[in-house]
């Protein structure tokens, strides 16, 4: 499908003079600051439906109002998605120079899950039930939703509404995906949407939260929303603060995993400043890389887009049991990877052989676990020599049944998904199912020329 790319020229306000150094504004530090909720006077509201309009112009003014600054050129455009969506994204229409700052956040705008904890002290009883369901590491996360809800139900009392009106309202991410969804993805990709969703379930803890009202606590869209945008549009600041935020403006940035052009710092006081990481020609995308690099699936669950520009893709062995001789010998999803061009991981051969030798010569495959701890690469390698066929066939064997696989999902999504209209995330599930399967088929073709 043909995109259509526009500028939100129209939608803008004036834009700020550039600067080599933005001026910061002068706050206490960032875990010690508490932006007070302040009467925002515009007529906007909320609308957390999926089909609610975003509102680019007043988050354009709004941004000016607060103090953000942006270089000469910085601009944000809108293209439409594979799902006929609105997606919005920053571009320079001139030079930027490498190391030239690009845009200024001052600390007060930030959405923090510190300053939240510290707005409104710490929930025992809800951070209790999140760690007894496993999901201890997600309290940051938890507080930056409360957050979230908070100023969504102060409406237009908070200084955030027109940022929030700004945001997408429908996600593509695991979280978002219906139970048909799961079961067009392959079993890798499924699971780790799933564990979205659940994610999403177990962090709604409502009832011992003393400081939402009632009609917040019972609005599952809203619940929905603030949960989206804390897992899309935040990330761990890179200030060593161990600190969960949203940066508005600063998430305007899309992803690319091998020619990002833009990093993040913080100052002493919080204030988030973005520079340019290397010359950016006018008319180019200016561009974060959100991690994952080599986990498209995981961006896909996550984020709820794909990224094409990933160099590598889990070669989906998923054994019913990881062992920790599997964990020592490289087994993870990072670095199970097959590569665009061909090439397999070192790790994928490792477990693949591990395994072939569990079942045929136990005592050779203590030897070839014992020489890969020693670091005797010879004696691997000689191993691997001597068996070198069976693992080439058995990796043609298990891209095979991934594939045959992949056709049945594929024929699930074109027979099974009527009407379309009711399944709008399919089209993102079938470009993922595709990538996927183009990676497995050059690695197949190298096997085979290998045999």
């Amino acid at each position: 499908m043909t995109q259509r790319v526009f500028p939100l020229a129209a939608f803008s306000s004036s834009t700020l003079l550039a600067t080599q150094a933005f001026t910061p504004s002068a706050v206490s530090p960032r875990t010690r600051f508490r932006v007070q909720s302040i009467l925002f006077e515009s007529d906007l509201a909320t609308d957390v439906s999926e089909g609610a309009q975003r509102d680019i112009a007043s988050f354009e003014a709004w941004a000016s109002d607060y103090g953000i600054q942006r270089s000469e050129g910085f601009q944000l455009v809108g293209q439409e998605d594979i799902s006929s969506n609105l997606d919005v994204s920053a571009i320079t229409t001139g030079d930027i120079s490498a190391g030239e700052c690009v845009l200024y956040v001052p600390q007060e705008l930030i959405l923090s899950s510190y300053g939240a904890m510290e707005q409104f002290g710490r929930l025992d009883e809800a951070e209790a039930l999140l760690t007894q369901n496993g999901y201890e590491g997600s309290i940051r996360e938890y507080y930056l939703i409360l957050k979230i809800l908070k100023e969504l139900e102060l409406g237009q009392e908070s200084p955030w509404t027109a940022y929030f009106n700004s945001l997408p309202r429908f996600y593509s991410n695991g979280a978002s995906m219906t139970p048909f969804c799961y079961s067009c993805l392959p079993p890798y990709a499924a699971k780790i949407c799933k564990d979205e969703r659940a994610r999403l379930n177990n962090l709604s803890v409502k009832r011992v939260v003393p400081f939402l009202s009632n009609d917040t606590k019972g609005n599952t869209k809203a619940w929905k929303f603030a949960y989206n945008l804390a897992y899309t549009r935040g990330f761990d600041a890179s200030d060593g603060s161990n600190e969960y935020c949203i940066v508005p403006m600063a998430d305007y940035f899309n992803h690319h995993s091998t020619e990002s052009n833009v990093e993040m710092a913080f100052d002493d006081f919080g204030n988030c400043y973005v520079h340019a990481t290397r010359d950016v020609p006018a008319n180019t995308p200016l561009l974060l890389n959100y991690g994952e690099s080599y986990n498209p699936s995981f961006l896909l669950a996550r984020y709820g887009f794909l990224d094409e520009s990933s160099p590598a893709s889990f070669c989906k062995i998923l054994p019913s049991h990881v062992s920790n001789e599997m964990k020592d010998l490289g087994y993870s999803h990072e670095t199970m990877l097959f590569y665009h061009n061909g090439e397999v991981a070192e790790e994928v051969w490792d477990h693949l052989l591990y395994v072939i030798l569990g079942e045929t010569d136990v005592d050779m495959q203590q030897m070839f676990y014992q020489a890969h701890m020693a670091g005797d690469y010879e004696t691997k390698s000689s191993i691997h020599s001597q068996y070198s066929g069976q693992t080439v066939q058995g990796l043609i064997e298990h891209i095979d049944t991934f594939l045959l696989d992949l056709d049945a999902k594929s024929s699930k999504v074109n027979y099974d998904a009527q009407p379309p209209s009711e399944h709008p995330r399919l089209p993102l599930i079938s470009r993922h199912n595709e990538f996927v399967r183009s990676v497995f088929l050059t690695v197949r073709s190298c096997l085979l020329g290998i045999q």
